[in-house]
């Protein structure tokens, strides 16, 4: 696999922010700037019998590696194609005995990659291993320890028959991955399952309001075929206008908070301080933490102080119960939660929209459909006001609206939501990707039943039920809490 469209950017130092990428002709929302594959990537420690070491596709039933037993693999097609960088790490493994956590997985097949080709520029890429930054200096003291042990882990690991490395440039690849380790999803794209170094991607700064967005393609792509059926890369795609010029930013971080605890969040993971338009003017802040604005209801400092430490316990209770999986606990604490904040918080206020997203996600899961939808319905009209139109995050969420107001029998508003989501998606997944694809499905079905609906609202509702009765909806997979909010994973 080759790096695709590099021509259409060059590096830059940008202005506080060190070396960035512009673009060298103007781009519109939806156009791929550029498609990489991953320098280097593994598997989560949690999920290596559950995931494909090659293509990353979440499945049922893998086929192991019948040498170090260790690797997991969809067919002899991707285990093919991922021996290349399997190799190294299967003799390894054998010897060791066992595979060791992701990081050290990694930082080895990043270095088997520059003992086998050197730590030269490879073809298509911008910037070498050995450039990217590896924020050394600014580890904490816990941190450090940490790092040692991963070092000295990693040379008990590493083979001596290898290339040896010294400590100070194996600290170098821990470090690059520790603050550049791209997080790696399934090929539906809604859950984290492994973590890649992509040195372009790496080039590209932060901006709490981007230009840009980042989306796996797990080998869906227009080039992909039955014998290529494993290819996957990150393609960065333009989610506004990009004048020639301009500077491509993407953001490290969920919008949906406060700009100080951004702030604080890019410091503490990325170690630097953001100075975008957003964090600096404090755009949107008063509207994450509004409350009530009419005259005679507007609530006190004391009601809403009391109202915000009820949500930050029951929020304790909630966290506590989804992890038991008690999902009907979490639905008698969010229904008193949402209660206290209705009269006192705003639609767009962010401790709302949080138990909102949670309590329509176990709703749906449970298969209490109607309110569920109420629920999301609600969550979505404060999304809108908040994120940026053509967000990914946003276009989710509306997706998950719209199938549960489908679900719910609300076919009009399902169907709408479904087209508004399916809009966003197709800027920032793409026309191949799995998501959209499926929508595109979901979309053609809401508009048969929608206009089957206009045309008699009464057939269609016993047709409806009647097909439900026959085929009884099957439960839905577990809420989940593991959605991809923040770009680049961190140890």
């Amino acid at each position: 696999m080759t790096v695709e469209n590099m021509d259409n950017v060059q590096i830059f130092n940008s202005e506080g922010k060190g070396r960035g990428l512009k673009v060298t002709k103007e781009f519109w929302p939806g156009d791929v700037l550029f498609a990489e594959p991953p320098y280097a990537a593994v598997v989560f420690d949690s999920l290596t019998q559950n995931v494909c070491h090659t293509c990353f596709r979440k499945q049922p039933k893998l086929q192991r590696c019948g040498q170090c037993k260790f690797a997991h693999y969809c067919d002899r097609t991707c285990q093919k194609e991922g021996w290349a960088s399997h190799k190294s790490e299967c003799s390894a493994i054998k010897i060791y005995g066992k595979g060791p956590n992701e990081n050290i997985r990694l930082a080895a097949r990043i270095l088997w990659r520059i003992e086998k080709e050197g730590g030269d520029l490879s073809e298509g890429c911008l910037t070498s291993m050995d450039d990217l930054q590896n924020h050394m200096e600014d580890l904490l003291e816990d941190e450090k320890k940490e790092l040692k042990v991963d070092v000295h882990n990693f040379l008990d690991f590493w083979p001596t028959t290898c290339r040896q490395f010294g400590v100070q440039y194996i600290s170098h690849i821990f470090g690059v991955i520790n603050c550049n380790g791209f997080t790696m999803s399934d090929q539906r794209g809604l859950e984290a399952v492994g973590v890649g170094i992509f040195p372009n991607l790496c080039l590209v700064n932060h901006d709490c309001w981007p230009n840009c967005t980042v989306i796996l393609n797990n080998g869906n792509h227009e080039a992909v075929n039955s014998m290529f059926h494993t290819q996957m890369r990150i393609e960065l795609r333009a989610i506004s206008k990009i004048t020639e010029g301009e500077e491509l930013t993407v953001s490290y971080v969920d919008f949906l908070n406060l700009s100080q605890d951004r702030k604080k969040q890019l410091k503490q993971q990325y170690y630097f301080d953001c100075t975008c338009e957003h964090c600096t003017k404090g755009i949107k802040d008063d509207l994450m933490i509004a409350t009530i604005m009419e005259e005679e209801n507007k609530p006190s400092e004391e009601v809403v102080n009391e109202v915000m430490q009820f949500t930050k316990k029951t929020m304790e209770k909630v966290e506590k119960a989804r992890s038991e999986g008690s999902f009907h606990e979490v639905v008698k604490y969010c229904r008193e939660c949402l209660k206290k904040q209705e009269p006192v918080l705003a639609d767009t206020n962010i401790h709302q929209l949080r138990v909102l997203s949670i309590i329509s996600e176990v709703l749906s899961y449970l298969q209490y459909f109607q309110e569920a939808a109420d629920h999301a319905r609600k969550m979505v009209d404060g999304y809108q006001k908040l994120y940026h139109p053509n967000n990914a995050q946003l276009g989710m969420a509306i997706m998950r609206a719209g199938v549960t107001h489908w679900h719910a029998g609300l076919i009009e508003v399902g169907h709408g939501m479904i087209c508004k989501a399916y809009a966003i998606l197709m800027v920032t997944h793409g026309p191949t990707h799995p998501i959209s694809k499926d929508l595109e499905t979901m979309r053609a079905q809401t508009e048969m039943e929608l206009r089957m609906f206009q045309q008699n609202e009464y057939i269609y509702h016993n047709m409806r039920e009647a097909a439900l009765k026959n085929q009884p909806m099957k439960m839905m997979e577990g809420p989940s809490d593991q959605a991809i909010k923040d770009l680049f994973h961190r140890k």
